[in-house]
């Protein structure tokens, strides 16, 4: 609802749309429920220590790899941590890690719940990702992931603002993009579609996609070892008596 509520309101022509900021209050709650789940499900100490390493190392990460033209490494190892911890590793930390990266880029303001909260997507659907694959297979599953993911979180970050971009312009596009209060949904879609692909998709989300495929080919078998060896350390919770 944070993302898709201007296309269901229902306005008069001329009414001023507003973001809801309810929502970015209710972000950390929802972030503390999630975390509290996790821990009842039985992240022990270890793990939260590994939360706690994988999102410094995400947020220096992001650090010196700050978006210039989409160059961004930050979701190489919330994908692959995601991909080893599961689900609700990964959805908390994409949480963690872009909350982290914004204390250390001074990167905070409005844009922050909606970063968070999609980046926590990303890891999640690692997560979910068929467990079986192995080898090259898992290399090139997490490849394609890591690319529809790129694309994905461009185009929902973008829905988060454009509802409050006012003239919105394209040089080549006769067309205004603007987003229309209480105009019908589709019709939203297509400028929303058009003023993404225009504005982030041939750019900015095509080099994040290349980006995070390239570092998950050349250092993901690694970082996927390194990281499976201290989830069988840190999840070891009962021992065997022998007579």
């Amino acid at each position: 609802m944070m993302l898709v509520w201007p296309l269901l309101l229902r306005v008069p022509d001329g009414a001023r749309v507003d973001p809801p900021f309810l929502f970015l209050a209710l972000l950390p709650v929802v972030v503390a429920v999630v975390l509290a789940e996790v821990t009842e499900g039985g992240l022990d100490a270890r793990v939260l220590a590994l939360l706690g390493v994988l999102s410094a190392v995400n947020a220096v990460t992001r650090a010196i790899s700050p978006g210039i033209s989409g160059v961004e490494l930050v979701f190489f190892l919330l994908i692959i941590g995601g991909r080893v911890m599961g689900p609700g590793f990964g959805f908390a930390l994409g949480c963690t890690s872009l909350f982290a990266s914004a204390l250390v880029t001074a990167g905070v303001g409005p844009w922050l719940p909606y970063q968070m909260l999609v980046a926590a997507w990303v890891g999640m659907g690692a997560g979910l990702l068929p467990r079986r694959a192995r080898g090259r297979a898992e290399i090139a599953l997490l490849v394609a992931y890591a690319v529809v993911a790129a694309y994905l979180f461009g185009a929902l970050m973008n829905l988060s603002g454009w509802p409050f971009l006012l003239g919105v312009a394209v040089p080549g596009y006769e067309s205004d993009l603007s987003y229309v209060p209480g105009a019908p949904i589709l019709e939203n879609l297509q400028r929303f579609g058009i003023y993404t692909l225009l504005t982030s998709t041939g750019g900015w989300d095509t080099m994040r996609a290349i980006t995070n495929a390239v570092a998950i080919v050349v250092l993901g078998p690694a970082v996927l070892a390194v990281l499976r060896r201290a989830n069988r350390r840190a999840t070891v919770t009962g021992t065997v008596a022998t007579d």
